[in-house]
């Protein structure tokens, strides 16, 4: 019996099918979705949704925080902003996780200040992208 995914971003559907298996990156820790699975709620932190489809392929989605309800057999993960690893160019993806890389180490002496709020934000979306191209 497989699982209904879908994942939505306020400007689109990411992803609506089948699959056997999803893994979320909860804002706790890996979350591992299986048929069956208790109903709940959870928050998800900006990081790679992992889906086995149907075939047994495992397929990526870079996501960039938000929250998941999974009732029955329908896993539904709203989100901030997604991107199908598939669809992420390798090359830009790795350019801006080195970007914010250096942006972040500009900002080492700041404490706590918005800014290196801002660009520790910015590094974890960068890396988030940057898994989801090589989990492909």
């Amino acid at each position: 019996m497989p699982l209904n995914l879908r994942v939505l971003a306020p400007d689109k559907s990411v992803f609506d099918d089948t699959v056997e298996e999803v893994i979320l990156p909860s804002t706790t820790g890996l979350l591992g979705i299986l048929p069956g699975h208790i109903s709940m709620v959870t928050a998800i932190d900006i990081g790679v949704l992992k889906v086995r489809s149907n075939n047994g392929q495992w397929d990526s989605i870079a996501l960039m925080g938000g929250f998941a309800e999974v009732e029955s057999d329908d896993v539904t993960v709203l989100v901030n902003s997604a991107e199908l690893g598939a669809s992420i160019d390798s090359a830009d993806a790795e350019k801006k996780l080195e970007q914010a890389k250096n942006e972040l180490t500009k900002l080492e002496g700041e404490g706590n200040s918005p800014e290196k709020i801002k660009a520790k934000e910015s590094l974890n979306k960068a890396r988030a992208r940057a898994q989801a191209v090589l989990s492909k």
